[in-house]
C-alpha cells in the first residue's frame, strides 16, 4: 500500500500529518529545538512515517533472501551470518514488510536504537531482553554476554526464538510470561523472579507501554546493582519519556535519551506530537 493509498483508506493520518507541520511551524525559529526542525523539513517533503529522517529510505525488502528451515518448517533470514527465524503463520510477505523495520529501528541514526559506541553491553555481561519478540536485538549481542534471559509473552514467538538461539542453548534462557510489578498467574515482577541473584548488568525493555511498571517491580535490582545499564522504551504512551526519566533519576540513575524523535501515530498523539523514543540509563556511582 502506498502512503497516498493509506491516507485515503485513513483520512485521519492525513489530518495528523498536517497537524503536525502546523504545530511545528508554529514554533519561534529561537525556539524550535534542532530535532524538530528536522522533522518539520522531513514532514514538508515527504508523508508521515514513524522515523520521520531520510535515512529509512536506505530500507527496503526487494534483495531480502528469505530461506525455509527444513527441520522445523520456520522462515528465517540471515542477520550479521545468524539465522533469524519468524513465526510459524507468517508468509514472506509479512516478513518483506517486517524486516525493513527491524533494520530501521537499529540504524546508527535512529530514535529507536538501544546501543551507541559510548553505551554499549559489555564482555561477559548478564542481559535481561525484556519483549524480546523476535531476538534481534539478542541475536546482536549473544557471542559476548555470559546469559541472555529473553521475557516475549506473545507464544507464537516461542519455536522461532527456540531456533534462532539453539546454537547458544547454554547461555540463553526464554520466558514465556509478562514482566510486570505483580506476581499473578501469567505475570511476575523481576524482583521476584532475580530474588535469588540480584546480579544483572544490562537492561532492554520494549513492552508496549508497560515499562513503568516493570520498573517498579524491579526496584530492587535497580538499588542493588551498581554497574546497571538500561534501555528503556519511552514512547508508547504520551507521558512515558517524563514519567521513566524522573523514575529513573529518582532512583539514582544517569539518563539520557536517544537522538531525534518517533511519531507513533498508533497510539492517540496530541501536541507536541513528537515523542522521545529510548531512555538509556546507568547507574550514578556517586550516589
Amino acid at each position: 500500500m502506498t502512503k497516498l493509498e493509506e491516507y485515503i483508506r485513513d483520512p485521519k493520518l492525513f489530518a495528523l500529518h498536517w497537524k503536525i507541520i502546523k504545530y511545528l511551524s508554529s514554533i519561534p525559529k529561537n525556539e524550535i529545538r534542532d530535532g524538530q526542525a528536522q522533522v518539520l523539513h522531513f514532514l514538508k517533503r515527504n508523508a508521515i512515517n514513524v522515523f520521520p529522517y531520510n535515512f529509512i529510505k536506505k530500507y527496503n525488502a526487494k534483495d531480502l533472501e528469505i530461506k525455509r528451515d527444513k527441520s522445523n518448517n520456520l522462515l528465517y533470514t540471515l542477520e550479521q551470518g545468524k539465522r533469524l527465524y519468524f513465526k510459524r503463520n507468517w508468509k514472506e510477505k509479512h516478513i518483506k514488510r517486517f524486516y525493513p523495520v527491524l533494520q530501521i529501528e537499529q540504524d546508527e541514526d535512529s530514535p529507536h536504537r538501544y546501543l551507541t559506541e559510548d553505551f554499549n553491553v559489555g564482555k561477559g555481561d548478564i542481559v535481561l531482553d525484556i519483549g524480546a519478540a523476535e531476538g534481534n536485538f539478542s541475536l546482536s549481542i549473544v557471542e559476548k554476554v555470559e546469559k541472555l534471559f529473553l521475557f516475549e509473552s506473545d507464544s507464537q514467538w516461542l519455536k522461532a526464538l527456540e531456533a534462532t538461539f539453539s546454537p547458544w542453548k547454554s547461555k540463553i534462557e526464554i520466558i514465556n510470561k509478562f514482566v510486570s510489578n505483580e506476581d499473578k498467574e501469567k505475570q511476575f515482577s523481576l524482583n521476584t523472579f532475580f530474588k535469588s541473584n540480584k546480579k544483572v548488568d544490562f537492561i532492554k525493555m520494549d513492552v508496549e507501554g508497560a515499562e513503568l511498571d516493570v520498573l517498579k517491580g524491579s526496584v530492587d535490582i535497580l538499588r542493588e546493582t551498581n554497574s546497571l545499564k538500561l534501555a528503556v522504551c519511552t514512547y508508547h504512551r504520551q507521558n512515558d519519556a517524563n514519567e521513566i526519566k524522573d523514575f529513573l533519576e529518582k532512583e539514582n540513575f544517569i539518563t539520557e535519551f536517544s537522538k531525534g524523535y518517533m511519531i507513533f501515530y498508533y497510539d492517540k498523539l496530541k501536541a507536541p506530537y513528537l515523542r522521545k523514543a529510548v531512555l538509556r540509563a546507568k547507574k550514578d556511582r556517586m550516589k
